[in-house]
């Protein structure tokens, strides 16, 4: 039954989504157990969750995604994603921001963790707001060391593409694609600037 339940409200809200949901209607105490109500704290302009007990106040605030455009000889590193959402189809090597590091140190470690792979940052080249499912993405332009690579457990395989091969109807989020089209424009002239956007117009709700 919980499975049934939960796909229903996979399907609903999307995975992303879901997970926002979860955050905001959080119904106990982290710091002491006890329930927890909504209410606009003293000074205050929103409503937050709020502790009956304890009186501690549950911000939810955006989630950093770290991640890394991998260049090899104009080629383009990607990743076919072993684990859901997306099931099966490519994206770029990236994830959630850790405690303790910048968002280039956590897009290498990404790069590593899912594509076995070393990088050498170079760039911010592309952030991305989805206040829909509170998230911010922050994606840098890298050369992939040496040109080698694997497959992490979240990845069923990684490949160079060049642009021609870019299979862009089995790209996992709006934000590889669009990463993929500013490369591939801005390559033309060879200035590589920061790009940023908001996206989270998708009726899949995938971003």
């Amino acid at each position: 039954m919980d499975k049934v339940i939960n796909d229903a409200k996979v399907k609903k809200f999307g995975y992303a989504e879901l997970s926002l949901v979860k955050m905001i209607n959080m119904s106990f105490c982290t710091a002491c157990g006890h329930p927890t109500i909504d209410k606009i704290p003293l000074g205050d302009h929103k409503v937050r969750q709020v502790c009956t007990n304890c009186g501690t106040i549950h911000y939810v605030n955006p989630k950093v995604i770290c991640g890394a455009l991998a260049i090899w000889e104009e080629k383009v590193l990607l990743c076919r994603r072993a684990i859901e959402p997306r099931y099966g189809l490519w994206t770029l090597p990236a994830g959630y921001m850790e405690l303790h590091e910048t968002m280039a140190e956590g897009a290498a470690r990404e790069t590593r963790e899912e594509a076995e792979a070393e990088i050498q940052i170079e760039q911010l080249y592309c952030m991305y707001d989805i206040p829909r499912i509170g998230q911010i993405y922050s994606l840098f332009k890298a050369t992939l060391i040496e040109g080698k690579f694997g497959a992490g457990e979240e990845t069923i395989e990684c490949r160079l593409f060049e642009e021609k091969d870019i299979p862009w109807g089995e790209l996992a989020f709006p934000s590889v694609e669009r990463t993929l089209q500013h490369y591939f424009e801005d390559r033309k002239t060879r200035k590589f600037q920061v790009h940023l956007e908001t996206l989270g117009t998708r009726l899949d709700k995938t971003g």
